[in-house]
């Protein structure tokens, strides 16, 4: 078997230990040993310099210095390059804890008392090698937390350890802090400092959150604005977990910041731009409306005037004809007829671009008679239910009438899509909300499966719940039919501004 080379320098004044020492190492079966030698501490300091061992074993009492002094100089000169220090194991004869104490805080690796048997001998080789591996995986250690570091810190995010116990190790926060305008010594100089730079306005929900996290033991995933050195704010997203000892108490906190300030600013822009779309949709929405009137009130006044005219005259006519015993002409008769279905025809175009029931008698008066001519002209039957708190609520004329919109909406799907027998249409209040519901019987729908470009009355019935400050769900449970339900605040609805 192949055995690992190792360069051991051996500090000593005494030939005979040296020497001793030399051979017990050659019987190791696992480390093949280069010994270097050296009689004092500053020709070993020198052979460090120069043939850079692997390990070092000292005698506490050379002839220049001790082995503590020696221990200082090699970390002293260690600090200066930036370098780690060979492992050091000390050979004394002095049998003193305090001694032994002081070596291992000076930075001694192990150490051996040299007795009288020569015991120190035979475990010479079990003690370098438990210091070597020792070393190596101290070595793995800081390698793997150096590459950890170097990976963390080259993310475009803030990643941070923060104890949660007063026995825990240091605080860390990768350099990426800089961003807020501190650097990783600032922010970590107190415990509670990330917690005290949060906007004020989110710093308790997130204290919530995490004390709900360290009870719970789920992961932290928030967002929140934090403030720079500067006095803004920019906003984060933090992703944490809670780290528990074997006990399953807390022993710090691991997290993520990701810098979604711009996100944000997209995010907001883009819900202003709905806003504003959905103000213009309303907007348009009403002047609809208005011009629906207005053509409704001319077509009656005009072309309704006109016709109730003509059916005049020809009556007129056909009532002189037969006072003075003349037959009626016929055409005259259908005249008569087909003014009375010209009449007719009008009075459903009115009808159909402005009720005018729901001017002169109200939402709910104009919904039931809405619901009576689906039924007369359908056959589909229905059931307006109006709770008393409904009926009783002051409505904005335009409120009320995208509400019968929505209702209207609600009838043509049902009469051309849900082969339905019976529709429901309820109102109630509940609290300070409005609810309405449509609900009928027939063979439902998958409103998820509607594209929109298939769909735009449903898309329209949300439209305006949203503009109303409420919103509008499809519920439908296959064979057992579709039910729309729109939820409505009051206050929205007495209150809403006019675009």
């Amino acid at each position: 078997m192949n055995k690992r080379p190792i360069r051991i320098l051996l500090v000593d004044d005494e030939d005979v230990d040296r020497m001793a020492c030399a051979r017990a190492l050659a019987l190791d079966t696992t480390h093949d040993y280069t010994v270097l030698e050296a009689q004092t501490g500053q020709a070993g300091l020198q052979r460090i310099r120069t043939e850079q061992p692997d390990a070092i074993i000292l005698d506490y009492r050379l002839p220049d210095q001790t082995g503590l002094e020696f221990v200082a100089s090699l970390h002293a000169s260690a600090n200066g390059k930036r370098t780690e220090p060979p492992p050091i194991l000390v050979l004394t004869g002095h049998d003193s804890s305090t001694i032994a104490a002081e070596l291992m805080r000076c930075g001694v690796s192990e150490y051996l008392i040299k007795d009288l048997e020569l015991q120190y001998l035979k475990l010479l080789p079990a003690v370098v090698h438990r210091m070597l591996q020792t070393r190596r995986m101290a070595d793995s250690q800081r390698q793997a937390v150096a590459k950890y570091r170097l990976l963390v810190e080259q993310m475009p995010a803030i990643t941070y350890v923060y104890p949660l116990r007063d026995d825990g190790d240091d605080p860390y926060v990768s350099p990426q802090i800089g961003m807020l305008g501190y650097s990783p010594q600032d922010w970590t100089a107190g415990r509670a400092f990330h917690l005290s730079r949060i906007h004020p306005g989110d710093r308790a929900r997130v204290e919530s959150l995490l004390a709900h996290s360290m009870e719970s033991g789920k992961p932290l995933r928030t967002s929140y604005r934090v403030m720079t050195r500067e006095g803004r704010h920019l906003w984060f997203r933090d992703h944490a977990n809670i780290l528990r000892d074997d006990k399953q108490r807390p022993i710090f906190l691991q997290g993520v910041m990701f810098d979604i300030t711009q996100s944000k600013a997209d995010e907001q822009e883009l819900q202003a731009s709905r806003e504003a779309l959905r103000r213009l949709s309303a907007h348009q929405d009403r002047i609809k409306e208005q011009e629906r009137k207005r053509i409704a009130q001319e077509i009656h006044d005009e072309l309704g005037g006109m016709l109730t005219g003509i059916k005049a005259y020809v009556s007129v006519s056909i009532a002189r004809a037969q006072r003075d015993g003349r037959a009626v002409d016929v055409l005259l008769t259908d005249a008569v007829r087909l003014a009375d279905e010209a009449i007719a025809a009008v009075r459903r175009v009115i009808a159909d671009l402005r009720p005018s029931v729901l001017d002169q008698l109200g939402l709910w008066e104009a919904i039931a008679w809405y619901a009576e001519q689906v039924e007369s002209q359908s056959g589909l039957r229905h059931k307006c239910l109006i709770s008393p708190t409904a009926k009783v609520s002051t409505l904005d004329p335009d409120m009320a009438t995208m509400l019968f919109r929505i209702v209207q909406e609600a009838l043509t799907n049902v009469t051309r899509h849900a082969q339905a027998s019976m529709v429901t249409i309820r109102a109630n209040t509940n609290g300070p909300t409005l609810e309405l519901d449509i609900s009928d019987d027939g063979k439902g729908i998958d409103a998820s499966k509607f594209p929109i470009g298939d769909s735009w009355g449903i898309f329209g019935m949300r439209e305006r719940a949203r503009h109303l400050g409420g919103d509008l769900i499809i519920h439908s449970e296959g064979s057992r039919g579709t039910a729309v339900r729109v939820r409505i605040p009051l206050r929205a609805i007495h209150d809403a501004p006019q675009p």
